[in-house]
């Protein structure tokens, strides 16, 4: 199963959360998502347990959990949404900034 934990302290490390995940059962694999330009984390992260039973004791007791200050959201991760018509480059045209001025 796959967890979103989003409220994550910068001072978190990935290694934290395995710890404090581990104690319910196997870690697959975690991952705190960061700016891709600062590095710094964006304060939310993701953690993967292959058993569902294990990984669903580890949500119910960690969610609302205080860590380094920060009262932690867990939940099971949900797939993305299509994000049709979303367009995030930064070079076209319909991006935000890029408008052309109306004058009225």
């Amino acid at each position: 199963m796959n967890i979103f934990i989003k409220n994550i302290s910068f001072k978190v490390t990935e290694d934290d959360l395995r710890s404090i995940f581990s104690e319910y059962g196997e870690v697959k694999s975690v991952r705190i998502i960061t700016d891709p330009v600062t590095r710094r984390s964006r304060g939310f992260g993701f953690v993967e347990m292959p058993n569902e039973d294990e990984a669903k004791s580890a949500i119910d007791s960690i969610n609302g959990a205080e860590l380094l200050g920060r009262v932690l959201t867990v939940n099971e991760a949900k797939p993305r949404e299509n994000r049709e018509g979303f367009n995030r480059s930064r070079n076209s045209n319909n991006s935000y900034g890029n408008r052309e001025r109306r004058d009225s």
